[in-house]
């Protein structure tokens, strides 16, 4: 921790430890003067379930000024205890340095010096509130994590894009070697089946004429065997 920012916590809570100490310890002095500003908050305390006796709240809030004040002090979760602080600031201010209701001049003087005086504390524990001690804050971090969201969802989106358009790609190289293959197979098949048509003719072709030769020679054969019936008739036949 730095230095200065300890040695400023010490001070700042050092008022109110002590002023917490000494109104716990007695607390007669401080409800008298608490005790219309309570009066008027009995309804919302009542609601809230919270204790409306005076004496009770200025002991509790004494007692959170001590708890506070020393957080603050040793630099345990001061922003919280900060807050805490300046919360309790409030009603202790209004309840003891009305200085607008006083009319001697001395005592409203005097309130009123107070009463600036725990503006500027209240002051100095705003910015104790808002002191990150050179951390990021939490709504830097709230804004960096959605922009770090939001950069991973556009690059997935990209991504998606990507796959979809080379999916697409493959898609189409594939069908468009599926469409060659089949123009392949089918000339392929068509060649094969032109061939065996051929094939087909000659052999018929070849059979045709085998048969008109065999045709031609049983013709032949039966005309010699004629010729030669009429030759063994005729030397047969009584001259």
């Amino acid at each position: 921790m730095n230095p200065v920012r300890a040695v400023a916590r010490v001070f700042l809570s050092a008022v109110f430890v002590g002023g917490g100490i000494q109104t716990f310890k007695n607390p007669d002095r401080a409800v008298a003067q608490a005790k219309p500003v309570t009066d008027r908050l009995t309804p919302t305390l009542e609601k809230a379930g919270l204790p409306t006796d005076p004496r009770t709240l200025v002991r509790a809030n004494a007692a959170a000024q001590v708890a506070a004040g020393v957080l603050l002090a040793t630099g345990k979760a001061p922003r919280p205890a900060a807050l805490v602080l300046a919360g309790s600031l409030v009603p202790t201010t209004l309840a003891g340095h009305r200085y607008w209701e006083h009319d001697d001049p001395a005592q409203k003087a005097q309130h009123r010096n107070h009463f600036l005086k725990n503006l500027g504390l209240l002051g100095g524990l705003l910015l104790a509130v808002l002191d990150t001690e050179g951390r990021p804050s939490v709504v830097w971090r709230a804004g960096h994590a959605v922009e770090h969201a939001q950069d991973a969802l556009d690059r997935a989106g990209s991504r998606a894009v990507r796959e979809t358009r080379r999916a697409a790609r493959d898609t189409r190289k594939a069908a468009e070697r599926t469409a060659t293959e089949t123009k392949r197979a089918a000339r392929r098949t068509a060649t094969e089946t032109k061939r065996a048509a051929n094939r087909t003719a000659v052999g018929a072709k070849r059979a045709a004429r085998d048969a008109r030769h065999s045709a031609k020679v049983a013709t032949l054969s039966a005309k010699s065997a004629a010729r030669g019936a009429k030759v063994t008739a005729g030397t047969l036949l009584p001259g």
